[in-house]
C-alpha cells in the first residue's frame, strides 16, 4: 500500500519516515519503525493530525483472504498492544464510509472477505481517533498489488471527503470477531458503529467499559445494537448493563 501511494500518488519523502503528496494536502505517510500495535506515542509525533489511519497486514489461523477494518482497544488483558481494559478513540463515520467505498470494488476482488472486525488490540491511549485498514491473511495477499491498488484508491478517496458524521451512531455487543449482521448494517442503513464488542469479550465487559464504549468516540452514541441471539450466556447481564446507559436498544 505504501508503495502504490509512493508511486501512484506522487507521495515524496519530507524526511526518513513521513511522506507528502501536493494532491493530498492534509494528509502525511509516516513510516514505523516499532510495531503499528504498541505505537501509542503518535500523538508527540503527529501533534496536529485529526485522526491515524493504520495500514496494516492481517493475519488469520484461516488464511482466508481478507480486506478488514476496525478500531483499537482491549475488553482485558493488552496481549497485543494497547493498555488492559482501555479502549481507542472510534470514527464511526470514517470507518463507514471506508467499508462502503471499498465495497464498490467487490467484483475486481471476488475471492476476498470484505468485513469489519470486533474491536480488537493496541493502540488503545491516543488521543485522536485511528481505524486500522487491513489487507490479509497470507504473503500472497499482502504482495497482491491489484489489492493493495484499490485498497488505498478506497482510502484516499474517503479521506478526500469533507469529516461527517452517521445519521445514527451506535455501540454493538454480541456475534463473532467477524460480525456479519453488523457489517450489513454498515452498508445497508444509516448506523455508524463506534466500538464493537464480541461474544468472546461480553464477559470482561462491565460498566466502565460501557463508559469507554459511549465516550470514546467522535459522534454522539445514542444507540446500542446487540446481536440477540450472538450474546450466549451473557445475555442478561449486558442486557442490564445497557440499560443503565440510556441508550436506544436495538436487537439484530
Amino acid at each position: 500500500m505504501a508503495n502504490v501511494l509512493i508511486d501512484e500518488y506522487h507521495f515524496t519523502p519530507l524526511n526518513n519516515q513521513s511522506y507528502y503528496s501536493d494532491d493530498f494536502p492534509n494528509s502525511i505517510m509516516y513510516f514505523a519503525n516499532e510495531n503499528l500495535l504498541q505505537m501509542d506515542n503518535l500523538d508527540d509525533i503527529h501533534p496536529d493530525t485529526n485522526c491515524f489511519i493504520f495500514l496494516s497486514q492481517h493475519r488469520s489461523a484461516s488464511k482466508i483472504p481478507t480486506l478488514t477494518c476496525h478500531f483499537t482497544g482491549n475488553f482485558n488483558e493488552n496481549m497485543y498492544g494497547g493498555r488492559p481494559k482501555e479502549l481507542g478513540i472510534c470514527f464511526p463515520w470514517l470507518q463507514k464510509q471506508y467499508l462502503k467505498e471499498i465495497n464498490k470494488s467487490r467484483d475486481q476482488v471476488p475471492k476476498y472477505d470484505i468485513i469489519i472486525e470486533a474491536t480488537h488490540h493496541g493502540p488503545t491511549s491516543l488521543r485522536k481517533p485511528s481505524l486500522f485498514v487491513e489487507i490479509g491473511s497470507t504473503l500472497n495477499e499482502w504482495n497482491d498489488p491489484i489489492v493493495s491498488k484499490i485498497v488505498t484508491e478506497a482510502l484516499l478517496k474517503v479521506i478526500s471527503m469533507k469529516p461527517g458524521k452517521s445519521e445514527k451512531a451506535g455501540i454493538a455487543f454480541g456475534g463473532t470477531h467477524y460480525p456479519a449482521k453488523f457489517n450489513r448494517m454498515l452498508l445497508e442503513t444509516e448506523f455508524g458503529f463506534g466500538a464493537i464488542a464480541s461474544k468472546y469479550d461480553l464477559v470482561n465487559v462491565e460498566k466502565n467499559m460501557i463508559w469507554q464504549m459511549i465516550n470514546k468516540s467522535t459522534e454522539k452514541i445514542e444507540y446500542c445494537i446487540v446481536d440477540i441471539k450472538g450474546l450466549g450466556k451473557e445475555r442478561q447481564r449486558i442486557l442490564s448493563l445497557i440499560q443503565d446507559h440510556g441508550l436506544r436498544i436495538i436487537e439484530v
